[in-house]
């Protein structure tokens, strides 16, 4: 069921008791966990934090704890499933689930004891009613051949008595198949779309507003993932400024300042140089077509037309001269403008940690992405998860810049790799659906084994094949993609995302297509992601796995 009052219904309840935090391995869940643990130290709540990578991990995780605890808090996860039918918990085990995946299965939503929905009823949910998808069994009537011992009727009239009951018996039947098919095509148009509702950190961080307790440093973890509503960030933003402005000037070496900016569209650039960050952000790098000699040529020019030196472009952009750094981003706006790139200027939030450190909320974003899927060190998820927990710490910026370090080597790895899936066309169009094999020997192919990375991968690469492909029916295609996994167990991580169109409301259809698919051909698949549309694939049967997706989607 949906909790409509979060404080009453939630943390009211919570407050003085045990409770188990189950949280999923992405960035939302990330920050909402961050905002839920700040409010918990508040309030002396004791908890057990438990980072979960998939739906087995979810139930080991519940099978490990259950004994022990009654209230689970599930992040961004546990929604989009019969969450009681998955685990299989005691009757007195409560399930708050605060999930940003739709649709949100229908037995949670109706579930009025265990499962309780800390989601927005006001996001586009269109959950079917309760009686269009579940009926009370009718018992059959047993009335077909009973006859009384004692006086038996006319032959005739119990003749007609069985008739009208025979009649009535299959009236019911075609009844029930007629709402069992509306029942099923109901259930088909509320689930073939997976997409996202709102934030989980959002929804977190109002319940600290409304406990009034919220932080700047809540604030900010929120504002990290959730900048889409930029006019209700602002005011909260103003807020925390004008409420903490005596208190910080007074200790303004360790002060928090986030201010509301407009910047530039170039990943990491005040913590590399301008060049590299041209180079490897999916924006400027699309646009310039810089996997050909042709695009190579244009950025020079376009450089050459910023009037900027290029010893002072390629060196850190701390290093570069005051001057040049004063007007840098009007300059840039001016050629960009110049060479089509007229989104070059995004709206966004920044912070500033003392005197020294100003991050964008993008730049924190990429370092905790790559920390939280780290491969470089043989590291097990939680820990990789506790460290990027720790990035989101003012007290710990060498964590932050230690991430920022890889999300760097990550972008660079993405851009040479969707460089070299254009150049030998390994992208293919497979009728419905393009179609892309990362090779068994890529370099860095190791660090696409991870669905966040897979994803920005997948993402950066169709926006490339859009740009470059002279095909217009090319650019309205959805994206497959795989890569190895598992080389011993022989498996492929497989992902599918929707077209790179502006008029695209990015719901995804592969999760149920996914489904349909291994169902059809047999194939051994492994569904254990939280977003359906990911998932785990033998080597062997990805023939006919991809055989069985055309012929689906055609």
């Amino acid at each position: 069921m949906f909790i409509t009052d979060i404080r009453k219904e939630f943390y009211d309840v919570v407050v003085n008791q045990r409770v188990a935090l189950l949280v999923s391995l992405d960035i939302d869940a990330l920050c909402a966990c961050k905002i839920l643990q700040a409010l918990f130290h508040c309030d002396q709540v004791q908890y057990t934090l438990v980072p979960v990578t998939g739906w087995q991990d979810l139930g080991t995780a519940f099978l490990e704890h259950k004994e022990q605890f009654r209230y689970f808090v599930l992040i961004n996860c546990g929604a989009n499933v019969d969450l009681l039918e998955t685990l299989q918990p005691e009757e007195d085990s409560i399930f708050f689930i605060c999930d940003t995946h739709r649709p949100v299965d229908v037995v949670n939503v109706y579930n009025d004891t265990q499962v309780k929905l800390m989601i927005k009823q006001d996001d586009d949910l269109g959950v079917p009613s309760y009686d269009d998808i579940f009926r009370d069994e009718e018992e059959e009537s047993g009335d077909s051949g009973n006859e009384s011992d004692g006086d038996p009727e006319p032959s005739g009239k119990r003749r007609r008595y069985e008739e009208g009951a025979v009649e009535r018996r299959i009236e019911r039947q075609r009844a029930k198949r007629e709402w069992e098919a509306r029942r099923r095509e109901i259930l088909f148009d509320y689930e073939q779309y997976e997409y996202h509702g709102t934030s989980a950190a959002m929804m977190i961080f109002e319940l600290a507003w409304v406990l009034t307790k919220d932080t700047k440093d809540m604030l900010w973890s929120v504002i990290m993932k959730y900048v889409t509503d930029i006019a209700t960030l602002q005011r909260h933003v103003s807020r925390h400024n004008h409420r903490n402005e005596d208190e910080e000037n007074s200790l303004s070496i360790d002060c928090m300042r986030i201010s509301f900016e407009y910047d530039l569209r170039l990943a990491l650039y005040q913590h590399w140089s301008l060049y590299e960050s041209i180079c490897n952000s999916s924006y400027s790098s699309c646009h310039f077509k810089l996997w050909s000699m042709h695009g190579q040529k244009k950025l020079q020019e376009f450089l050459a037309d910023m009037g900027l030196p290029l010893k002072q472009v390629k060196q850190k952009f701390n290093s570069m001269d005051m001057s040049i750094k004063e007007n840098l981003r009007e300059v840039i706006e001016e050629s960009s403008n110049k060479y089509g790139m007229k989104d070059i200027r995004i709206q966004t939030f920044g912070v500033h940690f003392g005197f020294n450190n100003r991050f964008l909320a993008s730049d924190v974003v990429h370092a905790a992405a790559a920390l939280l899927e780290n491969t470089e060190k043989d590291e097990s998820p939680g820990d990789n998860f506790i460290k990027a927990l720790d990035c989101l710490s003012r007290s710990n910026l060498e964590r932050l810049h230690g991430g920022i370090a890889l999300a760097k080597k990550k972008l660079m790895a993405i851009q040479q790799t969707v460089a070299s899936c254009i150049c030998t066309n390994l992208i293919l169009s497979q009728g419905p659906f393009l179609y892309c094999y990362l090779l068994e020997g890529t370099p860095d192919v190791k660090l696409f084994s991870k669905p966040m990375a897979l994803t920005l991968l997948c993402k950066y690469l169709l926006k490339a094949f859009v740009c470059s492909t002279r095909n217009k029916r090319c650019k309205l295609l959805p994206l497959i993609m795989a890569a190895p996994m598992d080389v011993e167990k022989g498996t492929v991580l497989v992902l599918g995302i929707p077209p790179e169109s502006d008029t695209s409301d990015k719901k995804n259809f592969f999760g149920r297509a996914f489904e349909k698919a291994a169902e059809s051909t047999s194939s051994r698949t492994l569904h254990d992601h939280f977003d359906t549309s990911i998932i785990e694939l033998k080597m062997e049967d990805r023939t006919k796995f991809l055989d069985a997706l055309i012929t689906l989607l055609s």
